[in-house]
């Protein structure tokens, strides 16, 4: 499930009715007035069949004023359940968000101090409980996640990772023991509330790099280590998910020589059992997936280019080497299939403009950074022995973000599914069923619902796989008349939105409600 957030002044997106032939459409339309001459931060958190929620942040985002959160919960029909407006102490600035199936969670901190608050929302009722405690002080938090009664906040300290947890019982709070550490690296900090178990995942940058596992039980304690110390397979990041009560699968990316850029994916099964033997399996079992043994993975390229690249990989393995690719890649969490997982990740790298100018007789660039651009996404499919089954691509074009977020959205539908990503006011979409592409990529352009009207300004795009064949789309937009002067609106809006596979959409008349908008 994805959460999406939503920053300030005018971010865009609309998504329309689809053209002719066109297999995306939009239902219903929900504006909510934004205003102009106040900050604002957007969050929109999908919850599948029960609706939305969406929260707007206003104060103490460029000023220095109390924190207001103005909570707003839609059906999936986009009919309003219920609002809450909760107006934070002033020492408490919002750091990070987390939710699951019940509760929605703020952490803030006062940075004048090591005082932290924990905001707890009911998504069904609204009601908010709050906690607060203390945790380290001079810590760059970065993690944050919940289980049961207790919080675990991960980051830095003093260049080195910490995990700590809070209970919201008594207001206790300690540190994980096994992770303050030099040349190490936090990964990620995931719960399995079904094992009640906090699995750590670090790195370590020293010249072995070695991957770790570290899994924690509700009480804190560590009850397990899985090392994977391969001096030929370094791995950059991994994700878990439980294929049943007693293993895991662990995918993720590898690189070959101890840096970020991946050489390709690795695949492997891990118990959840504290011997050593398991642990070692779970090494001794893995399995690496190289770019270039990927059905689809250069289809992005020409076809020319495709043969160049993979001819050089296979020159170099007949000469007993590597071929080293240079991707950097944003790994999806695993979702679930019917046989097994299916895995997502985009492939990007930083983007610079500017030019170079002569400084001090040394040429010296001044290249400002402009986000991160993203050039294709792919899909493997595995089954639960961790064996591949097929890949796909889809390939992005000119999509820069300023942030690195997860851009592409994967809808399944039965044994296909439908891949859509935002750009430029538009919205590209395909079909792939396995490895074939059912349907070639489809660009739909945003555009309003109500005639004589005109998007004039917008930005930042952001569309979400929501449930079933519907997607949600949310973002800014300024809009005018068609006609000379014509004064302009701002709105935040929700779109739902339906991608019908088994046949061509005709354009549906939209629906468009206006909201009164958050309770200020």
């Amino acid at each position: 499930m994805r959460h999406v957030q939503l920053f300030l002044c005018l971010v865009l997106l609309n998504l329309p009715i689809g053209l002719v032939r066109a297999q995306l459409a939009q239902a219903v339309r929900v504006e909510v007035p934004a205003d102009p001459n106040e900050a604002e931060a957007f969050d929109v958190l999908p919850l599948a069949e029960r609706g939305l929620l969406m929260t707007v942040r206003t104060g103490g985002i460029v000023d220095n004023t109390p924190t207001r959160f103005h909570f707003q919960r839609f059906d999936k029909n986009l009919k309003l359940i219920w609002k809450r407006k909760v107006t934070q102490d002033i020492r408490f600035r919002p750091l990070l968000s987390y939710h699951n199936e019940q509760y929605e969670y703020h952490l803030l901190r006062n940075y004048d101090s090591n005082e932290f608050e924990f905001l707890q929302l009911n998504l069904d009722d609204g009601s908010v409980e709050t906690h607060q405690g203390h945790l380290l002080d001079q810590f760059d938090v970065q993690q944050f996640k919940v289980m049961g009664s207790q919080a675990y906040v991960g980051g830095y300290r003093h260049g080195r990772p910490v995990v700590m947890s809070f209970s919201f019982f008594d207001h206790t709070a300690k540190v994980l023991p096994g992770m303050y550490v030099n040349n190490m690296e936090l990964n990620s900090v995931e719960v399995d509330d079904a094992r009640r178990e906090i699995n750590v995942l670090v790195h370590s940058s020293r010249r072995r790099c070695t991957f770790s596992i570290r899994t924690y039980n509700y009480d804190g304690k560590l009850t397990r280590t899985v090392d994977f110390n391969d001096p030929k397979h370094n791995l950059i990041s991994g994700k878990l998910l439980p294929i049943n009560e007693q293993e895991s699968m662990l995918v993720g990316n590898y690189s070959t020589d101890c840096t970020p850029f991946s050489q390709g994916i690795y695949v492997t099964r891990i118990r959840h059992t504290d011997s050593a033997d398991a642990a070692d399996e779970a090494a001794r079992n893995i399995r690496y997936v190289e770019f270039s043994q990927l059905q689809n993975f250069f289809n992005y390229l020409k076809p020319n280019r495709q043969q160049k690249i993979l001819a050089k990989a296979q020159k170099k393995k007949e000469e007993g080497k590597d071929y080293k690719f240079r991707y950097r890649l944003l790994v999806h969490d695993l979702q679930p299939s019917p046989n097994g997982l299916t895995l997502i990740a985009e492939v990007y790298y930083p983007q610079y403009r500017g030019n170079s100018i002569m400084y001090g007789g040394y040429l010296r660039g001044a290249d400002r950074y402009d986000g991160f651009r993203f050039t294709h996404a792919f899909v493997c499919g595995f089954d639960k022995q961790g064996n591949l089954l097929w890949d796909n691509c889809l390939p992005i074009k000119e999509l820069v973000s300023p942030d690195l977020a997860e851009m592409v959205q994967l809808s399944q539908q039965d044994d296909r599914m439908v891949l859509a990503y935002p750009n430029d006011g538009q919205i590209t979409t395909s079909v792939i069923q396995g490895s074939e592409v059912l349907r070639q990529t489809e660009t739909f352009k945003l555009q309003t619902n109500i005639e004589n009207e005109r998007v004039t300004f917008s930005a930042q795009e952001n569309v979400m796989a929501w449930y079933d064949r519907y997607f949600l789309a949310c973002g800014f937009q300024k809009i005018a008349q068609n006609r000379p002067n014509a004064p302009q609106r701002e709105v935040f809006y929700l779109n739902k939105l339906t991608y019908s596979i088994n046949a061509p959409a005709k354009p549906a008349e939209a629906t468009t409600r206006k909201n009164d908008g958050p309770e200020r």
